[in-house]
């Protein structure tokens, strides 16, 4: 009787906790079911909010996760080293794209020449993250910053300054914006959501007109969108110099520099499952994840680059910058 017990065991199965930037939901779905063939007694569970929320899950709000991806790289070592990381790599780039539908007003009209005086027309109703909790928030406020010395336009006065309570001011040819906690957004104008990714079905659904969003976003989604100059989407290494006269200081205190787009991803110290949560890792940057990533408009960092202490066995894939 003891041996058919011990013969119909069978072990429990486990659960991973992977906490992911909006913007990594679609791809990371993809790899969640290459990670749950690979590892046929693990369930992956997939949770997703604005980056800076994600991070703050496990740093001020005391829940655990065995996987951190963040849309931007850079919030890693800025909200979790010393105590809770101390690694972290870099797979996955971006661009910031201004979405639509064919029932966006002025939707035959828009394009990357006028599209900043299409959102300043009254009968049009547009949208961004939050600049507080989402990477993309703070990005687009950037990119519509960066518009202004691109077209030489008040543009940032018009969108943002006139309808929220977003501040700017320039300090020796670099301009420093603010995002208080209160945006105090005119609604009549422009709405602010928590999470970019919310204003997706917005747009669909005609509530919106247009919003800021990534590229992979856009095109998983199959919204149009108007492909803005490499000199403001923040898509293009070489124009790093030009987008770093742009800072956003937001509600935590913390300034973030206008940068090229690159997502991060790090096992965190204090992770329950830490070689299940390495193996996951694995699975977004080597040969499959890159293809999956490349297949959704996301493209991957090849080779990916890591900095800190790299687990053994993510180093054959990674090229170290430090």
């Amino acid at each position: 009787m003891v041996a058919l017990t011990l013969g119909c065991t069978t072990s429990e199965p486990k659960t991973i906790s992977v906490f992911h930037a909006g913007s990594l939901a679609q791809p990371f779905q993809a790899v969640e079911k290459n990670f749950e063939t690979a590892n046929k007694n693990v369930d992956v569970q997939l949770e997703a909010a604005g980056s800076v929320d994600t991070i703050r899950k496990v740093t001020e709000l005391g829940k655990q996760a065995d996987v951190i991806g963040s849309a931007d790289y850079r919030l890693i070592p800025q909200m979790m080293y010393p105590d809770y990381a101390d690694w972290y790599i870099v797979f996955a780039t971006n661009e910031i794209v201004l979405c639509y539908t064919d029932k966006s007003k002025y939707a035959d009209e828009i394009n990357a020449d006028n599209w900043y005086e299409i959102l300043q027309k009254p009968d049009v109703l547009w949208a961004f993250g939050s600049p507080n909790i989402d990477p993309c928030g703070y990005r687009t406020v950037m990119t519509i910053k960066l518009a202004d010395l691109a077209y030489n336009k008040p543009v940032f006065d018009n969108l943002l300054a006139a309808h929220t309570a977003i501040t700017i001011k320039e300090e020796n040819g670099v301009y420093m914006i603010t995002t208080p906690e209160a945006l105090n957004p005119d609604t009549k104008y422009v709405t602010i959501r928590d999470k970019s990714e919310d204003l997706v079905s917005m747009t669909i659904a005609g509530g919106i007109d247009y919003a800021f969003e990534y590229r992979s976003v856009a095109e998983q989604n199959k919204l149009k969108y108007v492909e803005l100059p490499l000199s403001i989407n923040l898509k293009d290494v070489r124009y790093e110099s030009t987008y770093a006269k742009v800072k956003v200081t937001i509600s935590n205190g913390t300034t973030q520099t206008a940068a090229p787009i690159a997502y991060g991803i790090t096992v965190p110290k204090n992770a329950p499952n830490k070689d299940l949560g390495i193996k996951y890792v694995e699975q977004v940057i080597n040969e499959n994840g890159q293809k999956i990533f490349r297949d959704m408009g996301q493209p991957p960092t090849v080779p990916a680059l890591g900095s800190g202490n790299i687990p053994e066995q993510l180093k054959k894939y990674v090229e170290m910058i430090d």
